[in-house]
């Protein structure tokens, strides 16, 4: 039977090292589709015709590569099993895709639709809401805050066990986020059952990852976050996005404090090389501004002023209005207007000839202004 052949096969892949977590839930609805048609070999055309029901291309062709594999093993000790073809759906090609970096806005919109969740006395909305504001404080896996049980969460902060890479860590908290667990935890004694697990659903239990995943759809569509079914959008792991590049645009225009940050962060987030948490940034507004500002100080010569001179600067631009005109002509700047903030703009200075910039040996006379703050 198929049923007793996957068994066999799980119990390989995990006695090879693998954790091998997200694929026999696959397979065993693989083999409960073959078995209800009667096969007890694997059939080429019940793989393609199982894999296809899915709603996009590219999960189809993950569903094929998992069955193939279990059925290129099973080939090896009886060739009656077909392996069917790799490009079956079309060759696989690896693409990122593009995270959605959620505003402080949009991820207060998602935990207050969750607190609307589930009948009155359920602990589901508390549950989802405590999840996603962890995931986007901390910058966690959903995995491991889902593993988290409650003695991982000690004065010092989570202790992730055994995660990716079979690595344990230690994520310090911010004090909200500890007091908005610790709430959460003087609620979850009151469920019912003796289990370990920090995140519960009603019945006391660890709830599955499908589970939280499917609510966090209906959140995003409730929120306007999401389109229909099918359609891509915003997911609960660009939470980790969001967390990474939040924390980068802290920084500043420091480099100094950038290298040391990125350092940190990779260690943070549980990577075993920096390298792998550039895959985390993406671009914004804020760090684009940021980039433009040290590029335009570097050609105005300003790259070589201290950091104490460079805040200086930037605490007194944060205080100068550029909109209202009543500025001394002195103060007055040339350019764009606030919703801009964040461009290096330059004093106003009167138009210099070819023959003053030859005589002066400069491109400009007056001083370069620094980024702007709050610029995004």
């Amino acid at each position: 039977m198929l049923s007793h052949d996957l068994d066999r096969y799980i119990v390989l892949q995990r006695a090879c090292g693998l954790k091998f977590t997200t694929q026999p839930s696959l397979l065993r609805s693989f083999v409960a589709c073959a078995e209800a048609a009667g096969d007890t070999y694997v059939r080429a055309d019940r793989v393609l015709d199982w894999a296809a029901r899915t709603t996009s291309a590219t999960q189809a062709r993950n569903r094929l590569a998992i069955v193939r594999r279990f059925a290129m093993a099973l080939a090896i000790e009886d060739p009656g099993h077909e392996v069917p073809s790799a490009d079956a759906f079309g060759r696989w090609r690896f693409e990122r895709r593009m995270p959605h970096i959620y505003t402080a806005e949009e991820i207060a919109a998602l935990m207050a639709a969750a607190r609307r969740l589930g009948r009155p006395g359920s602990i589901r909305p508390e549950t989802m809401v405590t999840l996603i504001g962890l995931l986007a404080a901390t910058g966690l896996r959903v995995s491991e805050a889902l593993k988290l049980d409650v003695e991982d969460i000690t004065a010092d902060g989570l202790v992730i066990r055994e995660t990716k890479f079979r690595k344990s860590r230690l994520v310090p908290l911010h004090s909200s986020a500890r007091a908005a667990l610790d709430r959460y935890l003087r609620r979850r004694r009151k469920v019912p059952g003796k289990g370990t697990s920090f995140f519960v659903g009603d019945s006391g239990r660890r709830p599955a990852y499908v589970t939280l995943y499917a609510l966090f759809l209906r959140l995003g569509r409730e929120t306007g976050l999401r389109g229909l079914p099918g359609e891509k959008g915003p997911r609960l792991h660009d939470l980790r996005h969001t967390f990474a590049v939040r924390s980068l645009e802290s920084c500043g225009g420091d480099r100094r404090a950038i290298s040391r940050h990125m350092l940190a962060l990779a260690t943070y987030m549980g990577h075993s090389d920096p390298s792998h948490t550039w895959w985390y940034i993406q671009a914004t507004p804020t760090l684009m501004h940021q980039i433009y500002a040290r590029a335009a100080a570097w050609i105005a010569g300003a790259d070589r002023w201290t950091d104490a001179k460079w805040r200086d600067l930037e605490e007194q631009l944060a205080v100068v209005d550029m909109s209202d005109g009543e500025a001394e002509p002195s103060r007055r700047w040339r350019g764009v207007s606030p919703p801009n903030a964040g461009l290096i703009n330059r004093l106003a200075p009167a138009p210099q000839t070819k023959q003053h910039l030859e005589e002066t040996g400069s491109r400009n006379s007056s001083p370069w202004s620094g980024p702007t703050a709050g610029a995004d």
